[in-house]
């Protein structure tokens, strides 16, 4: 009876402790594309930063994210290493890599794809 009721309560420590340790995972991940390594969302498409945008604000809205998506964030992520979080003007947050927001681009339509990359003179992709 000892043993099972010491069992039990290891196991449960364990249950409690393991949350803990968890990592959160990166918002985003390192690829290669056709212009070198880019920083790339979860479905492999590149990401890019605008030079309009200050440090940890984001200046793309309206017509600008749509064209331009940001990288969107849980109202509870956290900010980890290099990876901030910015309030975007609809109270949203958006993930910011090097305290830059991080966008998609509309007309890129398979991972890997690079066309938004100079578009206008203000987007370049995210480098790590």
């Amino acid at each position: 009876m000892i043993k099972a009721i010491g069992a039990v309560i290891g196991l449960t420590a364990i249950a409690l402790v393991q949350p803990a340790l968890a990592q959160t995972a990166e918002p985003a991940k390192i690829a290669d594309t056709d212009k070198g390594k880019a920083l790339v969302d979860s479905k492999g498409m590149t990401l890019y930063i605008f030079d309009r945008d200050v440090a940890g604000k984001s200046n793309c809205n309206g017509q600008c994210a749509t064209n331009w998506p940001p990288l969107m964030a849980a109202s509870d992520a956290k900010a980890s290493g290099d990876w901030t979080l910015v309030t975007r003007d609809d109270g949203s947050k958006q993930w910011a890599y090097k305290t830059k927001p991080v966008y998609a681009w509309v007309n890129d339509k398979k991972a890997g794809d690079t066309t938004g990359d100079g578009v206008g003179g203000n987007w370049h992709i995210a480098q790590p």
